[in-house]
């Protein structure tokens, strides 16, 4: 079975540079496994279909949906405005905002992309406008955008617990502080580069114009703190909490705000559609072909392999991330954890790595590859907000690569960073 996976496999890679996409070429590869292996062909649709039959997996179109009513609704703008209000006294003021409202957008929306084309879109017009070049601004988005899929909720981390079965609520807890280590990096940052072009700030506001900015956007802002409390207090699952969730924008949107028409409801259902089904025929091919690699003994073959080249945990986790930095550059950051997770999960339990902090590894690593040419999705959003080149976009980005780069490494060489939460939380 191995010497027929690895027939396979580098005719699946062959596929993908030619521009198939990903979940044919996933799905013909495991139809080749099965016909070759001798094994019934009905078995590759009968896993595509197990793999959809996920009560976790449900919270990925849910939170998708979360997203875009909050989008339509105009919530993003109260959550800048009031960003804006807290931080744009300092010197870079807006810049600081931007980071800000990214920090308090993940806790909606969970996605790079939507942060980027959502928030991002408002953040680098206002920059624009006071004066700030487009490359910053569309630089300083693109990496805080990136914060959104590490503080929860995030879909890649529901995509991860699904596909390494681990806990999502650990995931989703283990993603805080690193989220906040990466927004305070970034500010910190901004502090360097405001100091060395003089950039400009605003007066501060005063105690009555933060209240007026904090009450416009409180029940926004409550957000997070509903799906968090939530979960914490063991009152929802994150399944459930996407669900509380959605019904909580549309309260706002429709009754709260009224900046949202119901009329405008199945739009956004069908975007929410096409966005899950490009998600789910990743996930579910994807299955498949995890199964053909399991039996064909891949990851009990690469495991040992990546054991022994290593020798311990540390230069273990320093393969892995070069790895994952370098896929991530050439490669969408879903479609490489579902192809990756099979192989790197068994490796990383040999060494006795906790399953949560190589989670958070994981999918920091590969958000940081959104950001990162040649296929950084993050740096195409940003780059048509901004009206900027796409060579542009990537020589600004360098700078602020180099902050999230050093929360990495602080994950990786600290667990307590990843794992304290929900240790205490879950009692793990």
């Amino acid at each position: 079975m191995t010497t027929i996976m690895l027939q396979i496999l580098p005719v699946w890679f062959a596929a993908l540079l030619i521009g198939v996409p990903l979940f044919v070429s996933m799905g013909l590869a495991a139809i080749a496994f099965a016909f070759l292996g001798g094994f019934p062909l009905g078995i590759v649709p009968q896993k595509i279909a197990q793999s959809a039959n996920s009560f976790p997996l449900l919270a990925a179109p849910l939170f998708i949906l979360m997203g875009n009513i909050m989008n339509s609704a105009g919530i993003t703008d109260r959550i800048f405005a009031f960003a804006t209000a807290c931080v744009g006294w300092l010197r870079g003021g807006l810049c600081h905002a931007n980071i800000l409202a990214s920090v308090i957008f993940a806790g909606m929306s969970g996605s790079a992309v939507a942060d980027a084309g959502g928030v991002g879109t408002l953040e680098i017009k206002a920059m624009k406008d006071e004066g700030y070049d487009a490359e910053t601004a569309a630089a300083i988005t693109a990496a805080s955008a990136t914060i959104g899929p590490i503080i929860p909720p995030s879909l890649p981390m529901v995509i991860y617990g699904v596909s390494a079965d681990v806990s999502i609520g650990g995931l989703f807890l283990a993603g805080v502080i690193p989220g906040l280590l990466m927004a305070g990096a970034l500010m910190a940052m901004v502090v360097h580069v405001a100091k060395k072009r003089d950039l400009p700030r605003h007066l501060f506001p005063g105690a009555a114009q933060l209240w007026v900015a904090y009450k416009e956007a409180h029940w926004a802002l409550m957000t997070p703190v509903i799906l968090f409390g939530g979960m914490m207090a063991g009152i929802f699952t994150p399944t459930e909490a996407a669900a509380v969730a959605t019904a909580y924008a549309l309260v706002l949107g429709l009754f709260v705000y009224r900046s949202f028409d119901l009329d405008d409801l199945p739009e956004l259902v069908v975007q929410t559609v096409e966005t899950t089904g490009v998600v789910l025929a990743l996930v579910m091919t994807a299955a498949a072909l995890g199964w053909c690699l399991s039996i064909s003994r891949i990851p009990q073959t690469v495991g040992p392999m990546l054991v022994d080249l290593a020798g311990n945990p540390l230069m273990f986790l320093l393969i892995v991330n070069l790895l994952l930095l370098f896929v991530g550059c050439f490669m969408e950051a879903l479609a490489a954890m579902l192809i990756l997770i099979p192989i790197l999960t068994p490796a990383a339990a040999q060494f006795g790595i906790d399953p949560i902090q190589f989670g958070l590894i994981f999918v920091l690593n590969l958000m940081i590859g959104t950001i990162t040419p040649p296929v950084g999705v993050v740096l195409f959003v940003t780059a048509k907000v901004a009206n900027i080149s796409f060579e542009s976009m990537s020589r600004a980005i360098v700078p602020w690569l180099m902050p999230l780069l050093a929360v990495l490494v602080a994950i990786t060489l600290w667990p307590p960073l990843t794992t304290w939460l929900p240790n205490l939380v879950m009692g793990r």
